[in-house]
């Protein structure tokens, strides 16, 4: 098997009480709408957080924030000790999405060498012809990561929802990120698909101790797999607790229906 490349970083070298991800009293509004008031949330290397929250908490907002796809009114975003800047991309940060985005037509190693394109100069990140046989080499190695080295020269398109979301994982680990982002990642997935992708996140941030923020709406899922559970609610934190400490209790105040009353 190729060598997984991605995390050059020995385990026995990470400090999992360090915040690789730090965010500090982000703000975001939409006109008149505030999304994020002070959101604040750390994650560390080698850790799993979630993020819950009904709809318009302000969950996919801040991870859209992080990753660059929206530009925050206010706060600091803090990566690895390198601060964002004028809501620019981080290149230590991946995301994932519920609509995977992968190119059906392509293979699903040119899909994963993808992840790399900001590594390559223009010439060879023209054409898919002009991948590298190293950067090959790394993608095989990341599919072999994610379990679906077999599957490399198939169409991504032919694959299934749960082996798709894999494929974008090893994207996400082609980009040799530090902090992986996932925007409710298992959502369009059946229950066993969703199993298996939580445990490919859970067993990257053990094992190749990558920072893992991912918003979900499965409370059980965010249980079994999830170091600290943070609910937001009007886009700030309603609580940030270990997983093993967030009853039944709090998830339904969470999504209680009056809640915006008692704002």
């Amino acid at each position: 098997m190729p060598r997984l490349t991605t995390s050059a970083r020995q385990l026995d070298t990470i400090d999992r009480g360090a915040p690789m991800l730090q965010i500090d009293g982000l703000t975001k509004r939409y006109g008149a709408t505030s999304v994020l008031d002070g959101f604040a949330m750390s994650v560390a290397a080698g850790e799993v957080v979630s993020l819950l929250g009904a709809n318009g908490s302000g969950k996919s907002t801040s991870l859209r924030c992080v990753v660059g796809l929206s530009r925050p009114d206010g706060g600091t975003i803090t990566v690895d000790g390198v601060p964002a800047v004028d809501g620019r991309p981080i290149p230590d940060v991946a995301m994932v999405f519920q609509r995977i985005h992968l190119v059906p037509r392509r293979s699903v190693i040119d899909n994963v060498c993808a992840g790399a394109l900001g590594r390559l100069d223009l010439a060879r990140s023209w054409s898919t012809l002009g991948f590298p046989a190293e950067l090959r080499e790394e993608a095989m190695a990341c599919l072999h990561r994610v379990g679906l080295a077999d599957r490399a020269t198939e169409k991504a398109g032919r694959l299934s929802g749960g082996q798709q979301q894999r494929v974008a994982v090893a994207r996400a680990l082609c980009q040799r990120a530090k902090v992986l982002l996932a925007d409710e990642p298992v959502s369009a997935l059946d229950p066993a698909a969703a199993e298996q992708v939580m445990r490919l996140l859970r067993s990257l941030a053990d094992e190749d101790g990558i920072a893992v923020a991912a918003v979900l709406h499965q409370p059980d899922l965010a249980r079994r797999h999830s170091d600290r559970m943070i609910g937001l609610m009007h886009g700030r934190s309603a609580f940030d607790l270990p997983a093993g400490a967030v009853d039944d209790a709090t998830i339904e105040a969470l999504y209680r229906p009056d809640a915006e009353a008692e704002r």
